[in-house]
């Protein structure tokens, strides 16, 4: 596990936009999968940028979101497929077909999830996946369980959870309580990992992944038995990092 540090938000954006531009150029068909929220906007902006000055092309990428709120159709302004398109894929040269995000509103959602994975499966597999990181520890929607779901199913979301994303809606009774995710199986399988982090209300669950003692009361503590995964994190989601453990850290001014 490769942990970086950087100045600020936009640095780590920029960070993580040039390893994205970097798979893409060695190889053209990437299949890559995608998160939302604020923490991957910043990424996203740069990597519409670099397609504006012709440093990228997505005319053949395929892409995987890692999950979608359930009840919510697809132009919901607070979907993830929305907001996919209005923030990221409506900007660059993406085929419509090779975009790949959970339907929330399938009548079998079951029949959704294992549909979902056969979709990754017949790509080829995620070739580089781009993580955020919830304030519980949760990568996707995979929560704080006692247990761990491994393939693509339906989780009932944490009050820490929807609280988090309330600011995105009128209310806290407005956040759907379930959602379709990629399970830490699915998103183990990617051939490389790439996991964001920012601001001070990161920097516990940042502390507990790079610490390396699995538990699933913190879901992204997994990410330390995979074998390529880059944390870019900002100094604030970095507070809490112990000094012993910044030997091996890389820092960017």
């Amino acid at each position: 596990m490769k942990v970086i540090i950087t100045v600020n938000y936009d640095e780590m954006s920029k960070k993580a936009a040039e390893i994205v531009k970097k798979q893409i150029k060695e190889k053209h068909n990437t299949v890559l999968g995608l998160a939302t929220g604020s923490t991957p906007l910043g990424m996203y902006k740069h990597l519409i940028e670099m397609y504006k000055r012709g440093e990228i092309d997505f005319s053949n990428v395929i892409t995987f979101n890692l999950d979608e709120y359930i009840g919510l159709s697809p132009d919901h302004p607070q979907s993830y497929h929305y907001f996919m398109f209005h923030n990221f894929f409506n900007h660059i040269n993406i085929k419509k077909e090779n975009v790949h995000i959970p339907n929330g509103i399938a009548e079998d959602l079951e029949e959704e999830c294992r549909k979902y994975e056969e979709e990754i499966e017949k790509a080829g597999g995620i070739d580089l996946q781009i993580l955020g990181i919830g304030v519980n520890g949760h990568i996707g929607f995979n929560e704080p369980e006692e247990s761990i779901e491994t393939k693509t199913h339906v989780v009932t979301l944490t009050e820490d959870t929807i609280n988090a994303n309330k600011r995105f809606f009128k209310s806290a009774e407005e956040v759907p309580r379930k959602a379709i995710t990629m399970g830490l199986g699915s998103i183990m399988k990617a051939k490389k990992i790439v996991l964001l982090a920012s601001g001070k209300n990161k920097a516990e669950a940042i502390k507990e992944t790079i610490k390396g003692q699995l538990t699933t009361k913190v879901p992204a503590t997994v990410l330390a038995l995979h074998p390529d995964v880059i944390i870019i994190i900002d100094k604030e989601a970095a507070s809490l990092i112990p000094d012993e453990d910044l030997k091996e850290i890389e820092v960017i001014v």
